[in-house]
């Protein structure tokens, strides 16, 4: 079970009510792969690709994650940056009054 992250209580005379307040995000990341677009090969540092057997372009790369061994499923620049979420003090600073 998750460990919480903050405990309380909230109490009405002589009624309590026990709270735990508990992560809502999970800290998991996905690992991004450079891929060759071209071929689907997940290139080497230098940006060399073993399959062509070549330095590669910067234009000719992709980013993508392995789904099976080999097997990369492909991830566009408009695709993260649409599932890239908005830093939470923008909003915040956002919403507030000047003359806070």
């Amino acid at each position: 079970m998750a460990s919480s992250v903050w405990r309380g209580a909230l109490s009405f005379g002589l009624l309590t009510i026990p709270i735990r307040l508990y992560p809502a995000a999970r800290s998991e990341r996905i690992n991004l792969h450079q891929i060759h677009s071209v071929c689907h090969t997940r290139l080497r540092q230098p940006l060399y690709c073993p399959t062509c057997k070549r330095m590669v372009e910067r234009s000719e790369v992709v980013r993508g994650f392995e789904e099976e061994d080999g097997k990369y499923v492909l991830v566009g620049n408009d695709e993260l940056k649409k599932i890239t979420p908005q830093s939470s003090r923008a909003e915040i600073a956002a919403s507030c009054p000047k003359n806070f």
